[in-house]
């Protein structure tokens, strides 16, 4: 039975390569209860382990939102213990895209807030259109962020913008994101998906296991000492210099033609 069949919140397109996973839960904005989180976790899973995979792009249904965060019926019943055990969910399904060794691009159509925006933080590359909006707006629940924005939002635009987003509890423009760092482009609404898959398909050209070593140099090796981090960015180096789409590379280099990536 393949994943399209099964889930219910999440439809799932494989083609040339890339995933295309768009949360599907318009009425309610693309809200990220636990039934979708399971589902996003089983779809990662697929594609960490299906080689023929080579980028996925994220997305929400409608005009509206990416997602809209975490959903409010389910938090209002939850007590201290429950809420610890999930964000700790939560919190393993944003790593499992975090590190499942494909770039994911985020391509942000809309609302993208609270569990939304950590969401979008987790994956590799955000493209926003230009009416997104994005946001930690947790305290106005009388809550924090869960699923990683207190880590994941410092580390990308920094403490001080961080911190405005999470206190205040305000959404940034589009075009705020782009100026702190918090998206990587903007466009318009009708280009958001063309440019998403223009850059999966440049990606996906790629040797895929330079691309699985480049994005574990930078995630192990954010957070190390900075002599720590180049012995292990000289490991993974030593580790592509003996694949054999290292020789094919370097041989189709010096040819003159486009190299043929087998994965090995």
């Amino acid at each position: 039975m393949t994943p399209e069949k099964i889930l219910e919140n999440i439809q799932l397109e494989i083609r040339d390569g890339i995933a295309f996973l768009t949360l599907n839960r318009p009425k309610v904005l693309n809200a990220l209860n636990a039934a979708t989180l399971r589902e996003l976790q089983s779809v990662i899973d697929t594609i960490k382990a299906d080689d023929s995979i080579r980028v996925a792009i994220l997305t929400g249904s409608g005009e509206k939102a990416f997602a809209a965060g975490a959903d409010i019926q389910e938090l209002a019943q939850v007590n201290s213990t429950e809420g610890r055990d999930l964000a700790l969910r939560g919190q393993a399904v944003m790593r499992a895209i975090e590190t499942c060794g494909k770039p994911v691009i985020a391509c942000i159509n809309g609302f993208a807030l609270g569990g939304g925006c950590e969401l979008a933080l987790a994956c590799t590359l955000r493209i926003a259109s230009e009416h997104a909006k994005m946001g930690q707006p947790e305290v106005k629940l009388g809550l924090i962020p869960g699923y990683g924005g207190t880590q994941r939002l410092a580390r990308l635009v920094g403490k001080g913008v961080a911190l405005q987003m999470i206190l205040s509890g305000e959404m940034f423009s589009a075009a705020d994101c782009l100026r702190v760092g918090l998206v990587n482009g903007v466009v318009a609404p009708d280009q958001l998906l063309p440019r998403g898959e223009a850059i999966a398909r440049t990606i996906a050209g790629m040797a895929p296991l330079a691309i699985r070593y480049s994005l574990e140099a930078v995630d192990r090796g954010y957070d190390l000492p900075l002599q720590e981090a180049l012995f292990l960015e000289a490991a993974l180096f030593g580790l592509s210099c003996g694949t054999a789409d290292k020789g094919e590379g370097t041989a189709a280099f010096l040819a003159k033609r486009a190299p043929v990536w087998q994965g090995r």
